[in-house]
């Protein structure tokens, strides 16, 4: 996974300067927003709709209809928005398609105690749990 995968995941590859395999470009990204589109553009990708992306991403469905197309969320909601799509970025490279990487990410996994991974999502600790899981997944270490 590359920084750069995750800025285009969200539509914010124009915000990264200078090194853009550098995780310090997501505090740049983080700090400055994602956009409205960014965020609509990642729950595509995981097919989730706008009422599960607002819950995943603590904040009301209703918020997210309110913001202009171009309007950048908080710094809080897009670092949730950036670990979302980090983990997303990561999960593509090990399935190496989006429709098993999905089908993962909404099934009941029996390593994560059967759990369903982007519901982790909610929280830096549940996508660092999922990002675990995906790295024995990528080695052949299933559990």
């Amino acid at each position: 996974m590359r920084t750069l995968d995750v800025a285009v995941m969200v539509g914010a590859r124009g915000l990264l300067r200078g090194d853009t395999a550098s995780r310090m470009g997501l505090i740049e990204i983080g700090k400055k927003g994602v956009t409205k589109e960014g965020l609509l553009r990642l729950g595509e990708h995981l097919s989730l709709s706008r009422s599960q992306l607002a819950d995943i991403l603590h904040v009301s469905e209703r918020t997210i209809r309110r913001y202009r197309r171009n309007q950048r969320s908080n710094s809080v909601v897009s670092e949730q928005v950036l670990q979302i799509a980090e983990v997303t970025a990561r999960a593509t490279d090990v399935f190496g398609a989006r429709e098993p990487l999905v089908r993962w990410m909404k099934s009941p996994c029996r390593a994560l105690g059967n759990r369903i991974p982007v519901a982790l999502l909610r929280s830096r600790f549940g996508a660092e749990i999922v990002l675990d899981e995906l790295g024995r997944i990528e080695h052949g270490a299933l559990s």
